[in-house]
């Protein structure tokens, strides 16, 4: 099973939705607005991609952190950094066997999801 996780709202979201609808693949959503992120699936997302992918740099969220917290960033602290601040998590992130795709890219969906 498919599991895409991310924010309903967001427009890149919404062309992972349409893809995957379109493309007659069934997924779960997770809404990180609604049902959060437990510590356990950010370590284990953190340990495979790195912070530096996990995180989305270019976001409104990173850029509001003091700079010192940005500088001293790890994965531990990226770790507690998006269980409380799921907006600062690139998106969508899919689940599928026992692979992470991240962000939205058809090549890699129809490579990875068809």
């Amino acid at each position: 099973m498919i599991k895409i996780y991310g924010i309903k709202n967001c427009d890149t979201m919404k062309k992972a939705f349409r893809w995957l609808d379109d493309n007659k693949i069934e997924y779960v959503f997770h809404d990180y607005k609604k049902d959060g992120l437990d510590e356990s699936k950010a370590k284990a997302w953190i340990e495979q991609l790195g912070w530096e992918t996990v995180i989305n740099k270019r976001g409104t969220t990173w850029r509001k952190l003091e700079d010192d917290v940005k500088i001293s960033m790890d994965n531990e602290k990226a770790v507690a950094t998006i269980v409380n601040q799921t907006s600062m998590i690139k998106r969508p992130l899919i689940e599928v066997s026992d692979q992470l795709i991240l962000g939205f890219n058809t090549e890699d969906y129809s490579k990875h999801l068809i």
